[in-house]
């Protein structure tokens, strides 16, 4: 028995001859009357396409002719002095619209940092007529309207969420005391004037200053006092003394004259010497250090007769 197997039996392939091309037409009478187009670009064309590739041109063409244009036009609408007033109100109009936007609009002033004095200084000065636009108020000049107070040192002024404008004072911390022909002032550590004062017994705490002069020689002042501290019982003031050098005032009438050289440590030299031999609790009236190599010490009247009697009844003894 033989397997079923298929088979293909192959198709002769006969060869297909190329049948002969047919020979070309003669052209039509038409045709052959119809002229040739030439592909070339004519002379004017050929010009334009070499002026198009000018950047001059290309941009006189796309911006400098269509500005002018618009321009034009601008200008002969804006030369009716109505339409003109017409174009200037409705943009009023939309700029006022935006500004008086509720979220542009600032309700209330916010202080912090002052005093109650210093803050009702700021707002005297300030003159805010609220609500206003954020766009009516000018913060720098504000800002330096605030400085220009005697007790402000720094101040930061901003606008917050919610419509409320910030002012956050930094005040002059006062320092000393200065009486001077103007009566009582406070003085910060710079020497710049806070404020007066009615009385000295207003502000004990703070030391006193006095002289023509004081308030521009703070600084040696602040150091005077932070020696003098084991006198401080009995330390009433500073006074300065031909606007060069200080007086220390104690407690009852009694000075110790500081030269204009180096006061600190004649100072220093003052108190070791009092804690040596308690000269200062002696009665005396003055001690003079403006001389370095002679200090004197200066007696009170009282004592200076008591002296000269004691000094009689010892020669009376004597004879």
């Amino acid at each position: 028995m033989q397997p079923l197997i298929a088979t293909r039996e192959a198709t002769p392939v006969t060869a297909v001859k190329p049948s002969p091309k047919a020979p070309p037409k003669p052209p039509s009478r038409r045709e052959a009357e119809k002229p040739r187009v030439d592909p070339a670009p004519s002379r004017a064309a050929y010009r334009m396409q070499r002026v198009m590739l000018t950047p001059a041109y290309r941009l006189t063409l796309r911006v400098l002719l269509p500005f002018v244009i618009s321009m034009s036009v601008v200008a002969v609408y804006m030369s009716d002095a109505d339409r003109r007033d017409a174009v200037v109100l409705g943009l009023q109009d939309l700029r006022n619209q935006i500004e008086t936007r509720p979220e542009f609009m600032v309700k209330l002033m916010a202080i912090d940092g002052a005093s109650t004095e210093v803050e009702a200084d700021i707002r005297e000065i300030s003159q805010i007529d609220f609500p206003v636009s954020t766009f009516d108020l000018d913060l720098e000049t504000l800002r330096t309207s605030i400085l220009g107070l005697p007790a402000v040192a720094d101040v930061g002024v901003r606008v917050k969420q919610l419509g409320v404008l910030e002012v956050t004072v930094t005040e002059r911390q006062p320092a000393l005391l200065w009486r001077s022909r103007n009566g009582v002032q406070v003085l910060d550590e710079t020497g710049i004037v806070i404020g007066d004062l009615g009385s000295r017994t207003l502000r004990p705490d703070l030391p006193l200053i006095a002289g023509h002069g004081a308030d521009r020689a703070v600084n040696e002042a602040l150091e005077l006092l932070r020696i003098a501290e084991p006198l401080q019982d009995r330390l009433r003031g500073l006074v300065r003394i031909g606007e060069r050098r200080w007086d220390v005032v104690l407690d009852p009438d009694l000075r110790i004259m500081l030269p204009d050289d180096r006061p600190d440590l004649a100072l220093e030299r003052a108190i070791a010497l009092h804690e040596a031999q308690d000269v200062l609790n002696r009665d005396v009236s003055a001690l003079d250090l403006r001389l370095a190599a002679r200090p004197t010490i200066r007696m009170n009247a009282g004592a200076l007769d008591r002296w000269r009697q004691i000094k009689d009844m010892v020669v009376e003894t004597g004879n």
